[in-house]
């Protein structure tokens, strides 16, 4: 599959891993933070649109999308896992969301839901004392 997203676009760092690896996590920049310019990119405006309203902290008041990949052993690995979670989000963003239309319940729905209602009724008022 063909990636969305030119890689002229992405500034990609090499960053100290976080987390357990020995001596070798102090010494060697194995993670990968990606930014991506989400206002200066080529994509279409829809899709643009789409990525500014990812939810949590992925995409700073600044429009960069920012991502860290650190689960891998080596800085080429992680910059792969990067590029490819980058395109994913890129493709999800492509799909455009299906339009709600608020239906009316039907008229069967409606009188089962009132059927039960009175037979929910009729319960309760065979609780009741003979003299209320």
């Amino acid at each position: 599959m063909a990636s969305q997203v030119d890689e002229n676009e992405v500034e990609i760092t090499a960053v100290r891993a976080q987390g357990p690896g020995g001596q070798n996590v102090n010494k060697v920049s194995t993670a990968i933070h990606l930014r991506f310019d989400i206002r200066a990119s080529s994509l279409a405006a829809g899709i643009k649109e789409r990525l500014l309203a990812l939810p949590g902290r992925r995409v700073t008041k600044e429009g960069i999308l920012v991502l860290k990949a650190q689960s891998a052993r080596t800085q080429e690995q992680n910059r792969a896992i990067a590029l490819a979670r980058l395109d994913d989000l890129v493709t999800a963003a492509a799909q455009v969301p299906e339009i709600r239309r608020p239906t009316k319940p039907t008229y069967a729905s409606r009188q089962r839901r009132l059927a039960g209602k009175a037979q929910r009724s009729e319960v309760k008022v065979a609780r009741r004392k003979v003299g209320e």
